[in-house]
């Protein structure tokens, strides 16, 4: 099956406007004879450069960067708003853009206007938008403000009306640019929720924003552009830390050398990462009687312990750990910070240990994470999957989480526990059937 959106080396440029570069006219690039020869590198800005990548089919695909990166230039070039230089941009099915505030919106009309006219541009019948209107009125929870000019809107009121068109048009692919930011977090939560149902349905999400928790927690993937070129195309975590290491390291101005060190893309997975500032020297899993072991009963009491070592003098630091399955679900996690814990001084061997009293993992395989790291996130020394271990427990389940529990039943029920049964012939009630028993 084809990827839903393939970008293959595009480049986008501008022209130069700063005193010195001609502004090129009809008249001009007919006697230069270069009406079609492009710029020349001197007059050009490079917005993108040298662009590809592939998004699957139901596959929620993140772009990161700071300002001037190149983020909504892509996207638009995606959305066919803008015409790459270079390159070449495929999406196959029907596409829905959200990139600028009330773009394709008339300020002078109704927002019921408005709703007919942007639902037409991006592709709807006069008729299909009729049928959809009542649940785009719905979703915006602008019904009392639909009969009034879009001028007199707000911006949140803006992304309002132009979220609930764009995601009524049924699209295959959906671009989500900052403007979610704008809203209100009610709205928010319910955009995202449309979001993950449309991930389910098998849509695909092209989605930039400055909130990285957010980018984490939705994508499959995460481009980083950096001056319009990619640097690196990654699993969400390991994609952002380096996006932070890149502009701690342009803060700091003491570790320029570490997006050096960021490989390029497709050069595989990489399992450990960071500044170097700190160092995890080792880690280990230990029981409730401080034995080292990696297998363990639903319920038992674990500890996570992170042996690391500062070379210099350090007055801020996080020390995390992470639990997840070989196939990358977020089971637990917690860090020093969220346990609010504030970093005195570090410098020289230290050993961080986490007590988990009752570990309720169900039964299967998980893999470790641990890290060192500043409060604003920079890793220091990111270790992913340096432990692993196994859970097993006396009844079977689904899942991850395997809370403590037991069945009640009432009424003309009843039932045999699986190789056993009572002296009369009759089935347990269940009653008082603890985890374990």
């Amino acid at each position: 099956m084809s990827d839903a959106i393939v970008v293959d080396r595009v480049s986008k440029l501008y022209r130069r406007s700063a005193p010195g570069f001609k502004l090129r006219t009809l008249k001009s690039a007919l006697v230069e004879r270069s009406l079609t020869g492009g710029l020349r590198p001197e007059e050009a800005i490079a917005a993108l450069e040298d662009v590809s990548f592939g998004v699957a089919r139901g596959e929620a695909f993140g772009v990161i960067g700071g300002n001037g990166s190149g983020k909504s230039t892509l996207l638009k070039v995606v959305a066919g708003i803008l015409k790459p230089s270079a390159g070449t941009v495929v999406v196959n099915g029907r596409l829905s853009a959200l990139i600028e505030l009330g773009a394709g919106f008339h300020p002078e009309i109704s927002g019921r206007e408005n709703v007919f006219i942007n639902g037409a541009v991006l592709g709807l019948t006069r008729a299909e938008i009729a049928r959809r209107y009542d649940s785009i009125v719905e979703f915006s929870g602008l019904g009392d403000f639909l009969e009034e000019p879009v001028k007199n809107y707000s911006s949140g009121m803006y992304v309002r009306l132009g979220f609930a068109v764009a995601v009524h048009t049924d699209p295959d692919v959906l671009l989500v640019d900052e403007v979610l930011a704008v809203g209100d977090e009610a709205f928010a939560h319910r955009c995202l929720r449309h979001i993950e149902e449309m991930l389910r349905a098998g849509k695909t999400i092209l989605f930039v924003s400055h909130s990285l928790d957010l980018v984490e927690g939705l994508c499959d993937r995460v481009l980083w552009l950096d001056h319009g070129r990619p640097q690196l195309t990654a699993e969400p975590r390991r994609a952002i830390d380096a996006y932070r290491m890149a502009v701690a390291a342009e803060e700091e101005r003491g570790h320029r050398d570490a997006k050096a060190e960021t490989p390029a893309a497709g050069e595989g997975e990489t399992l450990r990462w960071g500044s170097g500032a700190a160092e995890i020297t080792g880690a280990r899993l230990l029981d409730g009687a401080g034995v080292e072991r990696y297998h363990f009963r639903s319920g038992e009491s674990v500890r996570f312990e992170i042996s690391a070592r500062a070379a210099e003098r350090l007055d801020d630091f996080v020390f995390g750990v992470g639990v997840s399955t070989p196939r990358g679900v977020e089971c637990f996690g917690t860090n020093t910070d969220l346990a609010g814990f504030v970093p005195g001084s570090w410098q020289g061997e230290a050993t961080a240990i986490l007590e988990c009293p009752a570990l309720r993992l169900g039964p299967g395989d998980y893999m470790v994470d641990v890290a060192v790291h500043a409060r604003d996130g920079a890793p220091y020394d990111y270790r992913r999957r340096a432990l692993s271990f196994s859970v097993t427990a006396a009844e079977k389940g689904v899942g991850v989480y395997f809370p403590e529990h037991r069945w009640d039943f009432r009424g003309a029920l009843s039932f045999e526990r699986a190789g056993e049964r009572s002296d009369d012939g009759r089935g347990h009630t269940g009653r008082d059937q603890d985890l374990g028993r």
